[in-house]
């Protein structure tokens, strides 16, 4: 039985380019999906946000489109109603990597504003990354990776292979005019490898201990993947 920890966003707003806010949070398929796979698999779940609050779900991310349907929609409400892991949150910032088996970041656009500026975020991963322990991140969940910073000063994650929300999906779903950066953009500055897929197509990358998923539709295979590695 292992130990997974998932960091998740603490945001119910992205700060637009123009000031404006956009309702978000984290995105349902990307946290219930892996939730429900790493717990048949027998493992135990921790979730962890800035300030330990109740982590807000994208209310889009529930609505029968979004979802694949209504019954889906409707399944994926009642998980995150009721999961103990959602409800009781831990601070992230008293987070330690030591206490963890793998560590886990779901999307939505909710990183955007606060795992992509926390410092705690980035060292919990920092610490994973250089430990070889598994780490798997989800769409707009690598923008928890631009604040993990190695020894050197530089980007933890710099040289690997991953996968992320790409700037064509962001065109598509309407967003990348109003954004006030890109994460495809962000993560190549830092010296991350992006490998972009189809959009809205499932696709993971798999670069030694990372696993990274590029969109809500590559949920389940990052969490597959992710369980190979853990084991």
């Amino acid at each position: 039985m292992a130990e997974i920890l998932f960091v998740m966003t603490g945001a119910h707003e992205w700060t637009l380019k123009d000031g404006t806010k956009h309702p978000t949070g984290f995105w349902a398929e990307e946290a219930v999906v892996p939730l429900e796979a790493f717990k048949a698999a027998g493992h135990l779940v921790t979730v962890a946000t800035p300030g330990g609050i109740v982590p807000p779900v994208d209310r889009g991310s529930l609505s029968a489109d979004a979802a694949g349907g209504e019954e889906r929609a409707e399944h994926l409400r009642t998980v995150i109603e009721t999961a103990p892991e959602f409800a009781d949150p831990i601070d992230l910032a008293a987070a330690d990597v030591d206490d963890y088996d793998a560590v886990y970041v779901p999307g939505g656009h909710g990183p955007m504003e606060d795992l992509a500026v926390d410092a705690g975020s980035g060292r919990l991963l920092a610490e994973a990354v250089r430990s070889g322990k598994p780490v798997g991140v989800v769409c707009h969940g690598p923008a928890a990776l631009l604040t993990a910073v190695d020894d050197t000063g530089g980007n933890a994650f710099a040289g690997y292979r991953v996968t992320a929300f790409t700037n064509q999906e962001e065109q598509q779903g309407g967003l990348a005019a109003k954004a006030p950066w890109l994460l495809q953009d962000r993560l190549t500055e830092a010296g991350v490898d992006v490998v972009a897929g189809e959009p809205f197509a499932s696709h993971v990358e798999v670069d030694r201990n990372v696993v990274t998923g590029q969109n809500p539709q590559s949920s389940a295979a990052a969490a597959a993947a992710l369980l190979t590695l853990i084991g």
